[in-house]
């Protein structure tokens, strides 16, 4: 197994390592702290945890709702729901975001409403962002909860409400502590996910820096005019991604509790 399996990781640290060489060292600090990559740092930050908190307050229920409302009854339907749900995974992101733009656009089935009602006009607005990077993470949120969900059973809210404690009661103070490491999990992995979101922002938000140019957006700029800016801002992504995997590694992975 040792080839295989140091084939796999030398496929993952090797690129990694290649950035690092790349890497202009003494001119690292200006890089990083341009006006530019302040400004996409600064957006990342505040669209990926306003993202979070989305995929928490429609993602959590929906998890819920799919492990153990009344759905569990119709098999066929719970699949096909399952589906939807799950759909962002595994489509192009860059297909997500041309699907915002068309049901959100100024002549979107929705857009076109919302611009003509309220005079309101979501793309390319940090709004955008927000939205793009929720429609791709919230179904990491939803696969982790409801998998928790799911592993933690029911019989724990059956005693207690043979103990006289309410659903609402049983659920606040029993599942929910249950749950929190797989909880806790999803949400890290839906940050993770909102900061390296690219496709489907750049098709729905477009790159405006200040606005929606995300850290991704801008190494992609970057890459084509300025490689050290480019590498310097990867360099940076990756220790967010190696941070965000040391906070949202579950506990006793590596046989310590």
């Amino acid at each position: 197994m040792w080839v295989p399996a140091g084939i796999g990781f030398l496929l993952i640290a090797l690129p990694v390592l290649g950035l690092l060489w790349e890497a202009d060292w003494s001119a690292m600090p200006a890089l990083l702290t341009s006006d530019a990559a302040l400004d996409a740092l600064r957006l990342s930050l505040l669209t990926a945890a306003t993202s979070t908190v989305l995929c928490l307050l429609f993602g959590g229920p929906l998890a819920v709702v799919l492990a153990r409302g009344r759905l569990n009854r119709a098999p066929r339907l719970l699949r096909a729901i399952r589906s939807v749900v799950l759909l962002p995974l595994v489509l192009p992101p860059v297909v997500g975001g041309l699907a915002l733009l068309f049901l959100l656009g100024s002549n979107g089935l929705v857009g076109q409403g919302l611009d003509l009602a309220f005079g309101i006009f979501l793309p390319f607005s940090t709004a955008a962002v927000v939205l793009a990077q929720t429609f791709v993470a919230m179904p990491f949120l939803i696969v982790s909860l409801e998998g928790a969900l799911r592993t933690a059973g029911e019989r724990y809210e059956a005693t207690a409400a043979t103990l006289g404690a309410s659903p609402a009661l049983a659920f606040r103070r029993v599942t929910v502590p249950l749950v929190l490491p797989g909880l806790m999990s999803g949400l890290v992995l839906a940050f993770a996910r909102c900061m390296g979101e690219f496709g489907a922002t750049i098709a729905f938000a477009g790159s405006l820096q200040g606005t929606t140019r995300t850290l991704p957006l801008l190494v992609y700029l970057q890459g084509e005019t300025d490689t050290a800016g480019a590498v310097a801002l990867s360099l940076l992504l990756v220790v967010v991604a190696l941070i965000v995997i040391i906070v949202g590694r579950p506990r006793g992975v590596d046989g310590r509790g």
